[in-house]
């Protein structure tokens, strides 16, 4: 099992064997020590994640991940045991790939607003993004809520995370001096995501970002308002 993923003084993120959306060894995650059934397993999820992001679970056929795979149904099925292994895991596999990606965007930055910035900017960028197809919290969750327990508690957890990172960098700034001492981190990290998943979701409905900018734009004008 891999280290717990830890933060610096600064709210930078350790780099180990953990992001912050949970379990992730880069050696196995790059196929450098995987099996042969191993790197099947990958490739059809990465393959079948961002299907089933954009279509949906119950919209995802099996012939939808076939297509995908060029692979048979036998082949697919001798790796997983039905589409529901198959979707838990795509879900993993989106939330993982965004905790290496919030991680990048946050690293290097020196100031705690500069990496709160960085993190509203990274959600607000990947509204148009041709491959993105929405946020995979907000696309599984809502569909999961009240059908599927597992990827729910998957969801949940990875909302969870989100907050904190948001709260952490709130409370970094504030114990640094950076931010004044009434700027409330939890109260901040809950308004603060809540808003980005609702301007996501209307700025793809919509097929504009007008909302996320705008959005965004609140919240770093709050966030410019703590500054000392």
């Amino acid at each position: 099992m891999g280290k717990k993923a830890a933060r610096t003084k600064d709210g930078q993120w350790k780099r180990n064997d953990e992001n912050k959306f949970g379990k992730f060894d880069r050696s196995v995650y790059f196929c450098a020590v995987m099996s042969k059934s191993e790197r099947t397993r990958q490739f059809i999820i990465e393959k079948a994640a961002p299907i089933i992001n954009r279509k949906g679970m119950a919209g995802t056929s099996i012939s939808d991940i076939m297509a995908a795979t060029k692979m048979a149904k036998g082949g697919v099925y001798g790796n997983f045991e039905s589409k529901e292994e198959i979707c838990s895991e795509a879900l993993d596999h989106l939330l993982k790939k965004t905790g290496v990606e919030l991680d990048a965007a946050v690293r290097g930055k020196s100031s705690f607003r500069d990496k709160l910035f960085a993190v509203l900017d990274y959600f607000k960028g990947t509204v148009g993004a041709e491959d993105r197809y929405g946020c995979p919290m907000l696309n599984f969750g809502a569909e999961a809520d009240d059908t599927n327990a597992t990827i729910k508690q998957q969801v949940s957890r990875a909302i969870t995370l989100t907050e904190d990172l948001l709260a952490r960098l709130v409370q970094g700034g504030v114990d640094s001096g950076e931010f004044d001492k009434g700027f409330d981190a939890g109260q901040f990290s809950i308004k603060a995501f809540a808003m980005i998943e609702g301007g996501m979701w209307i700025s793809r409905v919509q097929n504009n970002n007008k909302q996320i900018r705008a959005l965004v734009d609140l919240l770093k004008k709050e966030i410019e308002e703590h500054c000392q």
